[in-house]
Formats: C-alpha cells, sequence, structure tokens
C-alpha cells in the first residue's frame, strides 16, 4: 500500500498532467521549476555526498558528541522541546500575520469572513439589508431576504468574532496554528513510537513555510486543522487505550463537530475514517460502544449549532449559504458549476495535478522538490501501521473531495489541500531514520542529514525570503486603511463614494437586481460589458427583478463565442464583442476607467468615523444623496491611473450631482 501511495504521489507531483490537459496554460511555471529542481536536487544531494565521506575522516563534521548531547536534551523533555517550538512557531506566525499581511484580510475570502465575525461580535446573526444594496455589495456575501451574511459556515468566522472583540482578529489564526502544533505533537506522541521522529515532524510541521504564511492570515483552513488535529490525537488516544476512554472519544467528536463548523467536507474527510475504526473495534469489543456513543454525543453538539445557524439565516438546517449564494451547482461533483462550465473528471484531475505541483513549490520553498522526502520514505517503508493507515486514507478522500470540486483554491499556495501538511511532515521526518534502518552502512543516513541540513539553510536563505518579499507586495489597494486615512484628512459623519471600475458597477447592479451570483458571473465574462450596462439599465428602469431579470439576461450568452477580453479598458476583466460599436455612455465609462480606480472591499473594514462609504453609480448616487440629505459628500478616486497612485478625498457638491444625474451624465 504504501508504495502504491508513492507512486501516486509521485506521478501527480513530477508529471504535469495538468499542463497536459491544459496546453500548457495551466501551469506554465513548472517545466522551469523542474529544470530548477533537477540543478537544486544534484546540488543538494551532491554536496551532501561529498561531507558525509568526508565525515569519515573528518571527526568535526560529525561530531558524535554534540549530537549524542542535542539528541538528549530535546529528546529527553519532550514536553519542553514541543512548547519551545509551538512559542516560536507562534512568534513566526504572529509577525507574518501582522508584519507581511499588514494585520488586514487581503483575500476576499477573509474580508468576507471578517464581515461575519463582526455580525457575531454584535451579538446577531445577520445584519439588515440596505434600502439600496447596490451601493453595498461584497461578493461572498448574501443579501436575501432583507438579510445580509456570509456564504461561509459560522464556526471560522465564529473564532474570529473572539478576536473582533479583542480587537485583534488577525492574531486568531495564529493562535489557532499554534494550538494545532501542540495537538499534533500530542497526536505523534501516540502514533509514532520513535519520539525524535516525532518531534522532527512536529518541527518540520510548525516551520514549514506553506504552514507559517497559511497560519498568518485570516482564511478558515488555520482553524480547520487545528480542530482536525485535536480530533485525531483525541482519535489516537481513545484506540491505543486498552480500556473505554469515553471523555477523550467525547472529546474526538466534538473537535470533529467543530471542523464541520468550518469546513464540513474536509471534516468528514478525516471523520469518517475514525468512525470506521471506533465502529471496529466496538463489533469486535462490546465495551467500545461507549467510545462510539460519547464520541457521536460530541459530534452531535457543534452540528446541531450549526444547523440553528443554518435554519436562522437560510431558512433550511441542511441548506449552506454556498448554496443560497450560488446554487445547486456548487456541491462536489461532475456537473455544471456556478459559472455555466462543466466539471468533469478530466478537470478534477487537471485540479488535483495543479495542487500536488504546487505542494511541491510552496511546503517547504527548498530547492529540492517539497515532497520527495515523503514520497521515498513512503516507497522504502517497510509497513503501514493502523495509524498510518487511518491518515493516509483520511488525506486521499480529501483528494477525492477536491477532485470533485469546481474550483481552484490557491493562496497562499494550494490552501485546499492544506490538511496535507500533516502527513508530509510525518513521512518527511521519518525518511532519516527509514534509511538508517535499512542501510548497514552509515553513509546513506549521514547523507540525508547533511541535504536536509543544506535544503533547510538554503531555503531560509533564498526561498523564504523571496516569498515574504512577494507576499508583502502584494494586492496593495487592498492593505488602504480606511480609518487612517480618513482620520487624516478630516473626513467623518459623510457620504463618500469609492471610484470602482466599469465592470465593478455592473456586477453589482446584477446583484442589486437580484440575478443569482453564478448568472451574473457567466454574463460577466461572456457578455460585452457594454450591452450588459445596456440591459441592466433598462431592467433597473422598468423594475424588472429576480429570476425575470435572470431570463431577460440569459439570451446575451448566445454570442459568447465572439467575447474576448477588454484591450481598451484598464480593467481587463471587462469584456467586448468582436467588432461591437460602443454608445458614447459607454465610452465614457472606458474614459472615465483610464483615469484611474480603486476596489471597493478595502472600506468594508472601516470603524471609525462614522461615514457612509459607497460604490460611485454615477447617476443613481442621487438615491443616496437623498437618503442622507445632511452629510457632506466626497468622491474617493486615485490622483492618476498609476496603480501605486494615492488615493483621495474629493469634496462633491451635492446640486452638482443632482444636475447631472438630471442630463443623464
Amino acid at each position: 500500500m504504501a508504495v502504491v501511495i508513492a507512486v501516486i504521489a509521485a506521478v501527480l507531483a513530477f508529471l504535469p498532467l495538468a499542463n497536459r490537459m491544459s496546453n500548457g496554460a495551466a501551469a506554465p511555471w513548472f517545466p522551469a521549476l523542474l529544470s530548477y529542481w533537477g540543478w537544486g536536487t544534484i546540488l543538494v544531494g551532491g554536496a551532501a555526498l561529498v561531507i558525509a565521506l568526508l565525515s569519515r575522516n573528518i571527526d568535526s563534521l560529525w561530531p558524535v558528541t554534540l549530537v549524542s548531547g542535542l539528541r538528549t536534551f530535546f529528546i529527553g523533555s519532550p514536553t519542553r522541546t514541543v512548547l519551545l517550538i509551538a512559542a516560536l512557531a507562534g512568534a513566526c506566525y504572529l509577525a507574518v500575520s501582522l508584519i507581511t499581511f499588514g494585520g488586514r484580510p487581503l483575500h476576499i475570502d477573509e474580508l468576507a469572513q471578517l464581515q461575519q465575525a463582526r455580525i457575531f461580535a454584535s451579538g446577531a446573526l445577520w445584519r439588515s439589508a440596505p434600502a439600496h444594496p447596490e451601493f453595498f455589495g461584497s461578493m461572498h456575501m448574501i443579501d436575501s431576504l432583507g438579510r445580509v451574511y456570509s456564504q461561509y459556515p459560522a464556526g471560522g468566522p465564529a473564532l474570529l468574532a473572539l478576536g473582533v472583540l479583542a480587537h485583534a482578529a488577525w492574531a486568531v489564526v495564529p493562535m489557532c496554528g499554534v494550538i494545532g502544533v501542540l495537538a499534533f505533537a500530542a497526536y505523534l506522541r501516540i502514533a509514532e513510537p520513535r519520539s525524535g521522529v516525532g518531534l522532527l515532524a512536529t518541527a518540520l510541521f510548525a516551520f514549514a513555510p506553506f504552514v507559517i504564511f497559511m497560519s498568518g492570515t485570516e482564511l478558515n483552513h488555520g482553524p480547520l486543522l487545528m480542530w482536525v488535529a485535536i480530533a485525531i490525537a483525541c482519535v489516537a488516544r481513545v484506540v491505543a487505550s486498552a480500556e473505554p476512554l469515553p471523555w477523550w472519544a467525547f472529546a474526538c467528536g466534538l473537535a470533529f463537530g467543530a471542523a464541520a463548523t468550518v469546513r464540513p467536507g474536509d471534516a468528514v474527510a478525516f471523520a469518517v475514517p475514525a468512525a470506521v475504526w471506533f465502529l471496529a473495534r466496538a463489533v469486535k469489543d462490546r465495551a467500545r460502544w461507549t467510545d462510539v456513543l460519547c464520541a457521536g454525543a460530541g459530534l452531535a453538539l457543534p452540528l446541531a449549532i450549526l444547523l440553528w445557524v443554518n435554519l436562522r439565516t437560510t431558512g433550511a438546517p441542511l441548506r449552506f449559504g454556498y448554496e443560497v449564494m450560488w446554487g445547486p451547482g456548487q456541491a462536489p461533483g461532475f456537473h455544471v458549476d456556478p459559472f455555466g462550465d462543466p466539471h468533469t473528471p478530466m478537470r478534477g484531475l487537471r485540479f488535483i495535478s495543479l495542487y500536488f505541483m504546487r505542494l511541491q513549490m510552496y511546503v517547504f520553498e527548498a530547492p529540492i522538490p517539497s515532497l520527495l522526502p515523503a514520497i521515498l520514505a513512503l516507497a522504502l517503508a517497510i509497513r503501514l501501521d493502523a495509524f498510518d493507515r487511518y491518515l493516509l486514507a483520511a488525506s486521499g478522500l480529501l483528494v477525492l473531495l477536491y477532485f470533485g470540486y469546481f474550483f481552484d483554491g490557491f493562496y497562499p499556495g494550494p490552501r485546499y489541500v492544506y490538511p496535507l501538511m500533516l502527513p508530509i511532515a510525518l513521512w518527511t521526518a521519518r525518511l532519516p531514520r527509514i534509511v538508517r534502518d535499512r542501510f548497514a552502512s552509515p553513509l546513506p543516513y549521514r547523507g540525508v542529514a547533511y541535504g536536509y541540513l543544506l535544503a533547510g539553510g538554503m531555503a531560509l536563505a533564498g526561498g523564504v525570503p523571496s516569498r515574504v518579499h512577494q507576499y508583502a507586495g502584494m494586492l496593495p489597494p487592498m492593505r488602504w486603511n480606511p480609518d487612517a486615512a480618513s482620520a487624516s484628512t478630516g473626513v467623518h459623519d459623510a457620504l463618500v463614494f469609492v471610484r470602482v471600475s466599469w465592470g465593478a458597477e455592473i456586477i453589482v447592479r446584477l446583484w442589486a437586481l437580484g440575478v443569482p451570483r453564478g448568472i451574473v458571473e457567466q454574463l460577466y465574462r461572456h457578455v460585452d460589458s457594454c450591452l450588459l450596462d445596456q440591459t441592466a439599465t433598462r431592467l433597473e428602469r422598468t423594475g424588472v427583478r429576480g429570476s425575470a431579470a435572470a431570463d431577460a439576461l440569459r439570451p446575451l450568452l448566445r454570442d459568447s463565442a465572439r467575447v474576448a477580453p477588454s484591450t481598451v479598458s484598464p480593467d481587463h476583466s471587462e469584456r467586448v464583442e468582436e467588432n461591437a460599436t460602443y454608445t458614447p455612455g459607454c465610452v465614457s465609462h472606458i474614459r472615465d476607467d483610464r483615469r484611474g480606480f480603486t476596489v471597493y472591499p478595502p472600506v468594508l473594514l472601516a470603524e471609525k468615523g462614522n461615514n457612509v462609504w459607497a460604490y460611485d453609480l454615477r447617476g443613481r448616487d442621487t438615491l443616496l444623496l437623498a437618503q442622507y440629505p445632511s452629510r457632506p459628500v466626497y468622491l474617493l478616486s486615485p490622483e492618476s491611473a498609476d496603480a501605486s497612485a494615492r488615493l483621495r478625498f474629493l469634496p462633491l457638491s451635492r446640486d452638482s450631482l443632482w444636475q447631472s444625474a438630471r442630463r443623464g451624465d
């Protein structure tokens, strides 16, 4: 089984299947990386071999006394070592969150979950929808039946809400990362009989760059992995005991249930093999039914809360926000996805191949492929014990889950397969010991040890700093602080219109018409922007909304084959139809885009100044002028079209805005 798993992992990790199924478009960077890894492996492996050979005659290259002393120090007090690892890792996670990512949600998924966390922190499950929702729409936030709430399951935002109450939401996921390290170490203390291997696996997991960067975000993958690590530690404690452990079994179910409130599918992947294991033991020993029942009771508690939140928000306990927003096409399986594209087994395989190729790069940021040591360890393993079979089965189910999922989850790295860090860290740590046990000569073992040190040192010197620099400079518009900017310019109690691109205007107007988000995505990607704008204007004037509006817009998709990304607008997400003739109004929109625009999401984080932040929708702005008659009015826009241009608040005249609306400008 180990060899089969190693072969499958090697095929996915080293053969660019994704590129072969997409004519090289899926990962155009992979051939260059293969060359880089080839030379890196030759360099690291060659240097490690030379040092290992020299160490036979030069004692200082393999100082037995020092190595023995370090082993005694770390292995002699494993609890102290684990606490030290967790503390140092926590410092790294907090530094990345606060410094590299600026203590702010940069990805739209993070932003939506933080918005929901603020709603929870206020003591509510949703906030009331505004009178004119087109001015305040946000991706992944549902506006339905007068309620605004996030599409995400409640567990992730609920944890972030604790940070919101403490005014440190940025610290929540790093703390989850620390707890995850401690829980994984607790699992390894039982599942990995060799304490040195367990401590090395803990350190590799805690300090893997992929884990460090993921733990610095506000995504729900960090909390999910924390709950999974706690759950598998409890599983190990229960199955390793000769007697039933009802309270540990209850804690196991509770942790799996909490994981399900964060990311249900990922939780199922790890919970199902554990349930099979518990049931198999109960069939052989009736006393073990106590563990099964207690685990079920623990599982039921968080699931009951999740179903109650669903009932109160979406209207049905088993109806999640994803379905409300995107329709039934968002569920895993092979069908037409919410964007109108068929998700087929070939497409699923392309995604899985892409995830494994990315893991090769992002897990350790080393000059050798990140998965190579774990794959070699699996291939050389003599046998798999029950804990190995459990963790690998759960990992396989996770891969199958995302094989059937239509979306490519990436940021910062292949985040959908983030839980695979558990087996990757463990099997990477096992390779030196496996080599030592399989070969009589100490040379291969020393070569692997030196290889790890060299690869790690090169990652710290090159790969990690490069990635830090990349992440620290990415998404500058999302780093803009509306509270600091408005305070420095004296803008308060104002109505602030945010100048966004023409494409962004069209999207929020379609949302406000009640067109399902999936259909909006299809229309925006496959319909000429001018035609879409004109049709939306006609529907707004005639009061057509909901399913009737969607039915009126669908025929626009018939010419999608003649539509391409815009080359005339700086917003290349806009679309233009071949040989289309634009109206003066559409030309004016493109001219405005060329003067510069910004993005709306950062203003959703504003907490001070009592300002109302709204999309600038040109002639429709008078709706808010009437709703807020006494507030001063500003336009937030960049000073120029340059991507690094400073944002400024331009005072606007209410009379001028009314006159412009009457003229149809």
